[in-house]
């Protein structure tokens, strides 16, 4: 029997064409963005780059006439509830490391007079980052890698894509690389999971904001390598920096990849579990 590489055989366009249809639009929307930004020496904004994510899935999500909710799932109170739950795991995430950290002495922080001024603008960078990175590795392209090759294959795809977009990161160095790699992955794997239990990005979104939001934005490490200032400026004991993550962020420590490897158990458990 022949197959015809464009259709399935609902005689609906294949996932993979669909991917590429999703980088096509991605282009389409980015190019010009990138053009008037640098007409005005600027950079294209975490909030702009959000925007771009947003639209290119809309407009996929419009040409496979689907409804928006099966994209970022239905928006009712349930879905606020999944937002919610999502940030407590992202608090837990960065609270548990620091606190481990803070009990044996290798951390201790200080408060940053000039914490509390920068508090807005970090809650909406994390909200603008969360937005972007969510829709770009949770969103149209990873639904349709589970629907083309299965949860997993899709799981492993994606997350091996994340790392890729983070090996460039300042600090990415040393023990901090082999840390932070390991980290980032698993935490790929743990937004996935989150996304795969709920059919929604609720979870997904208020997981990977919390996250980014206390270790910035309140713990003032830094955030995947970009430095934050945040309500406590952290100082660091003569340990080893794999154990702390040093000025990478808690992403790159060792009490942090212990709670990432302890949620995607859980989270894992509960799945087989329902």
């Amino acid at each position: 029997m022949k197959v015809n590489p464009f259709l399935n055989p609902e005689r609906q366009l294949r996932n993979g064409w669909w991917i590429l249809i999703f980088f096509l639009v991605l282009v389409l929307l980015l190019f010009p963005t990138l053009q008037t930004a640098q007409q005005n020496n600027k950079e294209v904004s975490i909030g702009w780059q959000a925007v771009i994510v947003i639209l290119a899935s809309i407009t996929c999500q419009l040409l496979r006439r689907r409804p928006m909710a099966e994209l970022f799932g239905k928006f009712d109170v349930h879905w606020l509830k999944e937002l919610y739950v999502g940030g407590l795991i992202g608090l837990a995430l960065m609270l548990i490391p620091a606190l481990i950290l803070g009990i044996f002495g290798w951390v201790h922080w200080q408060w940053n007079p000039e914490g509390l001024s920068t508090l807005s603008s970090s809650l909406l960078l994390f909200a603008e980052v969360a937005l972007a990175e969510e829709l770009l590795f949770r969103g149209f392209v990873f639904q349709r890698l589970i629907a083309g090759l299965g949860q997993w294959s899709a799981q492993l795809i994606i997350a091996a894509f994340f790392l890729l977009t983070h090996l460039n990161n300042p600090g990415m160095i040393g023990a901090v690389k082999v840390m932070a790699s390991m980290n980032i992955f698993l935490a790929s794997i743990v937004f996935g999971l989150a996304f795969i239990q709920t059919k929604s990005l609720a979870m997904p979104l208020g997981l990977h904001f919390m996250a980014n939001f206390v270790q910035g934005g309140i713990l003032g490490f830094g955030v995947s390598g970009t430095e934050q200032s945040g309500l406590f400026i952290p100082a660091f004991g003569e340990v080893p920096v794999w154990l702390t993550g040093g000025q990478f962020g808690l992403e790159a420590s060792l009490p942090g990849l212990f709670c990432v490897a302890i949620t995607l158990l859980l989270l894992y458990t509960r799945k087989q579990a329902n």
